[in-house]
């Protein structure tokens, strides 16, 4: 039996007219959609042939911004090629930033995690009180070790 081996490409959605501490309502379901939509476009028929078996959008967090999006190893550069291009994701303007490509998807959540720190060090200058700081840290966090904890369960 063959192994299909699989890349685990993170990618952060920018919308510019929200401010960052807004969530996002997202469906997973959309954004894969709006990425073969564009693969169509771009790559055409060859290329959604090649991404469609084994593309599913894995992880999306509206608070955060982040997503993960699964494709087979060699096609993943199609996919990769076309995250640039999209602009609208459902209703809302985007700009979608590719952060990592890993080849597990323990690997890419420990990418977020170091991101997500990151990301709450830099907001933590803007917040008056412990209590909004302690919220935020909650609300950036605690996702990602849920989602850890629940993923690497599931792979084994």
């Amino acid at each position: 039996m063959v192994r299909f081996k699989h890349r685990y490409i993170t990618v952060e959605l920018i919308v510019p007219k929200l401010p960052e501490y807004k969530p996002i309502y997202l469906k997973s379901s959309v954004l894969n959609d709006t990425i073969l939509e564009k693969l169509q476009q771009l790559h055409g028929d060859f290329g959604l042939a090649a991404v469609k078996n084994g593309f599913v959008t894995k992880y999306c967090n509206e608070n955060t911004r982040i997503a993960i999006i699964r494709s087979r190893h060699g096609p993943h550069r199609f996919v990769t090629s076309s995250l640039p291009f999209i602009t609208k994701v459902g209703k809302l303007d985007v700009i979608l930033k590719t952060l990592h490509v890993s080849a597990t998807m323990k690997h890419s959540f420990k990418f977020i995690q170091k991101h997500q720190r990151a990301y709450l060090d830099k907001m933590w200058s803007k917040l008056r009180t412990d209590d909004e700081r302690k919220a935020l840290e909650e609300a950036v966090m605690d996702f990602t070790k849920a989602d850890i904890s629940k993923n690497i369960e599931r792979l084994g």
